[in-house]
């Protein structure tokens, strides 16, 4: 070897890279593209707002229907009542056996609550509620019988649980009839199920259609800087180098449209609450929406995210492989 060349080796070993280096090489290089790609987007605000704007109205629409959905069950505090069962009892049940009955009830692990109410207070109940106490006054005996109200617990609480814990208590030697109204109890949990069904169908359809613009406005990004890349790969440039910027491009769009969604989304409930709140008050029920936490954002946020990746990466793979120098 020549001393020319054994100079160079001995200089390259003594400016050798160390491993603390090269991790600060490698996140000062992310860094540096990451704020290129931001760059970019500031340098082309029309075409940036417009993509950022259909991301974050995109997320807007399920997640406020998702929202509205978990909400629904407080605007009526009658509706957990849906599934409540009640007990009438034979009318020779001695008050004795009606008590063995309750505590023999609270000890079932499908039951939440039992209510025991005597058929006299059943009756000044009703002489109340109904106008007719001088026409009840008259009665020679208490026409009602002894009931027994059954709350399920949640587990419990779905139309096919319920109905067979109804057949289960009717079983019950003081129990002469079981009612629980199964009917609008299933059309509830149908509703409910068809409303959650509706979200997930309109929140697909919307992601898909975020991944696709998100993937063609990269693509164009793409053909745009078609000469740069052909440089960079003939000056030996890696595919994960070249990659990057586009990658952190959908991460940008992903973010910035997250927190238009989420700002959205307040602004369509603050709208919204004043005829929630006007609805609510018809039941005499107070009603706050809930769902708009940290949680939440935190979720909108790495959903769109993850879109604005998915779609560069799609589209990364498929268009810059495709750029090779002849």
């Amino acid at each position: 070897m020549s001393i020319l060349f054994k100079g160079r080796t001995q200089g390259a070993s003594d400016t050798r890279i160390g491993i603390v280096q090269m991790i600060t090489a490698f996140y000062i290089s992310h860094a540096r593209q990451a704020l290129g790609s931001l760059g970019e987007l500031w340098r082309q605000p029309a075409a940036s707002i417009m993509t950022v704007a259909v991301l974050g109205l995109s997320i807007t629409l399920p997640s406020t229907l998702y929202i509205l959905v978990k909400n629904t069950e407080k605007i009526s505090a009658g509706w957990d009542q849906a599934s409540e069962i009640s007990l009438f009892l034979k009318e020779d049940t001695p008050p004795a056996s009606a008590q063995q009955l309750v505590a023999r009830l609270n000890t079932w692990p499908e039951i939440d609550s039992v209510t025991f109410i005597p058929a006299d207070d059943a009756l000044k109940e009703f002489q109340h509620l109904s106008g007719l106490g001088d026409a009840i006054a008259y009665l020679e005996s208490n026409p009602l019988p002894d009931v027994v109200l059954i709350s399920p617990n949640e587990k419990h609480a779905s139309p096919t649980a319920a109905r067979m814990l109804l057949e289960k208590l009717k079983s019950q030697r003081e129990v002469d009839i079981g009612k629980l109204d199964i009917e609008w109890l299933e059309r509830l949990y149908a509703l409910l199920d068809i409303a959650r069904e509706l979200v997930s169908l309109i929140g697909i359809l919307l992601f898909v259609s975020v991944v696709l613009i998100i993937g063609n406005t990269i693509r164009l990004n793409i053909l745009s800087k078609r000469e740069e890349i052909l440089v960079m790969k003939l000056v030996g440039a890696t595919d994960a180098f070249i990659h990057r910027p586009f990658l952190y491009t959908g991460f940008w769009y992903g973010l910035l449209g997250g927190l238009i969604a989420w700002l959205a989304v307040i602004i369509i409930l603050w709208w919204m609450d004043s005829s929630i709140q006007a609805f609510a008050s018809m039941y005499q029920k107070e009603f706050n929406i809930t769902g708009l936490s940290g949680t939440a954002l935190l979720t909108m946020l790495g959903l769109s995210i993850l879109l604005g990746l998915l779609g560069s990466l799609m589209s990364v793979q498929r268009h810059v492989r495709g750029i090779e120098p002849q």
